[in-house]
């Protein structure tokens, strides 16, 4: 899972990103509005949290604009605002949830998660090409009924994969969606990753899934002739 955290309070956004990390999210951090706004335009990411108050932008003038922009990203705000009529306000602007400061990391966390299940119900539940199977509810992957077991990095490596079943998806693509921009990223650490889940995926009897298009990225399907 990637997470935008836009959060001017450096102490609270090294805290907050420490603390999604452990739990093995990606995060990106904006300390304003407007370089939020950039980041949410130019990556994807499966949720954002956004401070209310922040220099410049403030936060509900950032979630009107990404709306506006057809950024359909849940988003949950961070305020000191409680009333009613500060959670209306907010909600006509297209915020999905509230939690209001100060707040446990626990209950952030499983406002998250509550965000992401009800996001995915546009989604199909299960992804699957042929005989495997990966289920974002629990984060469970199998292949001919067996479960694997990956790592942070392999789950969304695979994640990004399946849902692009069929199509060659490009290393680019593949750090954007996997690395936090903070980090630097050679091709060959994406080679790695994506050689350590091959081996856990095609593994067995059945015929390989994960292939190279030699000089740009990868495909998950059955073979083409195209692939190296």
């Amino acid at each position: 899972m990637r997470v935008l955290l836009i959060e001017d309070d450096r102490k609270a956004a090294k805290l907050l990103a420490k603390g999604f990390q452990e739990e093995g999210f990606v995060v990106d951090v904006a300390p304003t509005g407007e370089a939020g706004e950039e980041q949410a335009a130019v990556n994807e990411y499966d949720v954002i949290v956004l401070d209310w108050l922040l220099p410049g932008k403030d936060g509900l003038a950032v979630c009107q604009a990404l709306r506006a922009r057809d950024i359909s990203t849940p988003i949950l705000m961070l305020t000191a605002r409680g009333s009613l009529s500060d959670r209306v306000n907010g909600l006509t602007t297209g915020v999905d949830d509230y939690l209001t400061k100060p707040f446990a990391f626990a209950e952030l966390l499983a406002r998250i998660r509550a965000l992401l299940r009800r996001s995915r119900l546009a989604r199909p539940a299960v992804l699957r090409v042929t005989d495997l199977t990966l289920d974002p509810a629990n984060r469970r992957v199998t292949r001919g009924g067996a479960r694997i077991g990956l790592t942070s990095k392999e789950y969304t490596i695979l994640e990004v994969l399946m849902q692009n079943a069929g199509e060659t998806v490009s290393r680019t693509r593949l750090v954007e969606r996997v690395w936090d921009e903070a980090s630097e990223v050679l091709d060959n650490l994406v080679d790695v990753h994506v050689s350590h889940l091959r081996k856990k995926i095609d593994h067995g009897p059945g015929p390989a899934l994960i292939h190279t298009v030699r000089g740009f990225g990868y495909r998950l399907g059955l073979a083409d002739p195209s692939d190296a």
